[in-house]
């Protein structure tokens, strides 16, 4: 029996509400719906003269800035949604209109769905089931443009054992990697970590996948339906062409076939864990893919494997590297010449390691990160190493000036300048190591099972070690000898960003502008995450604009949606959080008039019994 898709269950990993002292309602508007009032203007600063901002809206209840609503306001991103929809709802737009001219396609958004079983236990977000979220545009007669909304959660093996469909109960019987049980099995228990497909989704070659952080095999969705199709093996085929960066005879090759037994027997892992991230190349109408040993989460020594396939999903290209350094990878940058690395360097944290694997801790307190370097190395791996006109060792990283983190990438490009010398450019998103954590992502505690906004938040003298919006330069002469490496905050903008994104026409090749969730910085409480405005910066005349939510309503990362040919001719879609009133909105920004009042296209109401958790990912697919 399936669960009605208009029962809510508001399961927080949270105790009770907490009660938020009373606060000023506004008259609203008689014909607008309940709880949604006109915008009511107020100035925000800049912070440079080259930028411009949409005056930001106060929301219904005005803010109650302090730390009881600022630890509620963060618990609503991460309440579990139990329903599921049977069939397709239209959600009603409650400002502005969707445009006639709006592209027919559907945006597809996923992230996790559950945080608490039905047992005690809890999950971090990144171990929460997937759950997938479509927003289907589709145009009627010209006129009129419907937006119909659907959420279901990936069938995946680890899904259908923890839940019951006949009577909607959850068990947890997997420790995810982030996670430990509370009301199963610890000891003994070599479920270690489960492919939840909540990261990533794809839209390729006619055909729908989910993704999951952790690497396995994605999941095949029905694009119409977003029923389950089950397990796509992409990791097939001929043989790669092997780069070695090590002699193949050392001390870690003998650890790591003396691990394979255990992890591919024992707890019944992949040879290779596919990672989430992908990336396509629209010039070549590629989709590139990245894999690395499962062994290699516990050594100093990875093999990165990199696939490329055409529409059809026929493999047309297959390389692989192998890097003498314990590294741990979430995303990753190409160019018409290199696939790009950012050495994330960690190390194994034995005592961890030994509590992980008896299911007292959960399985990432097996790896540190490893901040022994002052610089970051980056490597430049050849994509086509014919085509490259020199000699370069690729086993020799380039070495960035200062210690980081990589996030996200948002793009990648190189180019020769007059003098015949090779031009790297990287946009992405940074943040320190003396901040990141691999057991507290999120603010997640794994001993309480509770969320803590003030781990993604710190004081003003230290946010800059938070995730950052950096342009990372490299210049190669004709030998391929480094002369430069500089990474700087992009177009100066030194707020708390991530999940940046452009128009992916532009994926591998010169852009000039980046979109990213970012934050005003005007409530006290949780001044850097999570995010409450869209900044979009112009690379070429390094001007900044943004877009303000408003206040206690947040925004995850937005999606680019082009309707014309030149780069910036389009919209972003944006899902926002509003706090304030418990419900998410679909917003529609025009991507050129961001900056100026009248961006807002239309703001969409989800149901308020189909409110979802906080998104990762999500992607556009125009109809075919």
């Amino acid at each position: 029996m399936q669960a009605n898709p208009f029962q809510f269950t508001a399961k927080s990993i949270f105790p009770s509400r907490i009660n938020i002292p009373t606060v000023h309602r506004q008259h609203r508007s008689p014909s607008l719906p309940p709880l949604l009032k006109p915008p009511c203007a107020i100035s925000a600063s800049t912070p440079n003269d080259a930028e411009s901002s949409t005056p930001i809206t106060m929301s219904t209840l005005e803010v109650v800035d302090d730390s009881v609503a600022a630890f509620r306001d963060y618990q609503f991103l991460f309440v579990s949604q139990r329903s599921e929809t049977n069939d397709p709802v239209t959600l009603q737009v409650v400002e502005g209109a969707v445009p006639p001219e709006f592209p027919s396609g559907t945006y597809y958004l996923t992230g996790p769905g559950l945080f608490r079983d039905d047992h005690g236990s809890t999950v971090h977000p990144l171990d929460g089931h997937g759950y997938l979220r479509a927003f289907t545009f589709h145009g009627v007669s010209g006129k009129e443009v419907n937006v119909m909304f659907m959420a279901k959660y990936v069938k995946t093996e680890a899904q259908l054992e923890e839940h019951d469909p006949v009577t909607g109960a959850w068990r947890f019987t997997h420790r995810g990697a982030f996670s430990v049980l509370k009301g199963g099995q610890k000891v003994g228990n070599t479920k270690v970590i489960k492919n939840v497909a909540n990261t990533c989704v794809l839209s390729w070659g006619g055909r729908l996948m989910c993704l999951w952080e952790g690497g396995g095999e994605p999941y095949e969705i029905e694009k119409e339906t977003l029923e389950t199709v089950g397990k796509v093996k992409l990791m097939e085929g001929c043989d790669p062409v092997v780069e070695s960066g090590s002699d193949g005879r050392g001390f870690w090759d003998v650890a790591a076939r003396l691990l394979k037994p255990i992890l591919y027997g024992v707890f019944t892992k992949p040879a290779k864990r596919l990672l989430a991230h992908y990336k396509l190349d629209t010039h070549k109408d590629r989709l590139l893919m990245m894999s690395c040993n499962t062994e290699d989460i516990l050594l100093p020594h990875n093999t990165f494997t990199f696939y490329e396939f055409d529409s059809n999903f026929k493999e047309v290209g297959k390389k692989e590297f192998i890097i003498p350094d314990h590294l741990f990878i979430h995303d990753w940058a190409f160019t018409t010449s290199y696939y790009i690395l950012f050495a994330n360097r960690v190390k194994l944290n034995v005592s961890g390691a030994m509590t992980s694997v008896c299911g007292i801790t959960p399985t990432m307190t097996a790896l540190s990160v490893n901040p022994t370097k002052d610089t970051s190395p980056i490597y430049l791996l050849p994509r086509f190493p014919n085509d490259v006109n020199y000699s370069r060792d690729w086993r020799v990283p380039i070495e960035a000036p200062s210690r980081f983190w990589l996030q996200h990438v948002g793009n990648a490009y190189d180019y020769l300048d007059e003098n015949g010398n090779s031009e790297i450019q990287i946009h992405a998103s940074v943040c320190s190591y003396e901040w990141f954590t691999l057991q507290k992502l999120f603010g997640y505690d794994w001993q309480s099972g509770k969320l803590d906004p003030s781990i993604m938040n710190l004081g003003r003298n230290q946010s800059k070690k938070l995730p950052h919006l950096v342009q990372v330069s490299i210049s190669l002469d004709a030998n391929g000898i480094c002369q430069r490496c500089d990474v700087e905050p992009m177009n100066e903008w030194s707020k708390s960003s991530d999940f940046l994104v452009i128009n992916p026409a532009f994926s591998g090749h010169k852009n000039n502008f980046v979109y990213a969730p970012t934050t005003s910085g005007s409530r006290s409480e949780l001044p850097n995450f999570p995010f409450d405005m869209v900044v979009k910066l112009n690379l070429s005349t390094k001007s900044v604009h943004t877009w303000s939510a408003g206040s206690r309503r947040f925004v995850g990362e937005p999606t680019f949606v082009a309707k014309g040919s030149e780069e910036d001719e389009g919209y972003i879609l944006v899902v926002e959080y509003a706090v304030a009133v418990q419900m998410c909105y679909l917003v529609i920004l025009d991507s050129k008039k961001i900056g100026a009042a009248d961006a807002l296209v239309a703001r969409l109401e989800v149901p308020k019994d189909l409110n979802f958790p906080f998104g990762f990912h999500g992607c556009w697919a125009n109809n075919e």
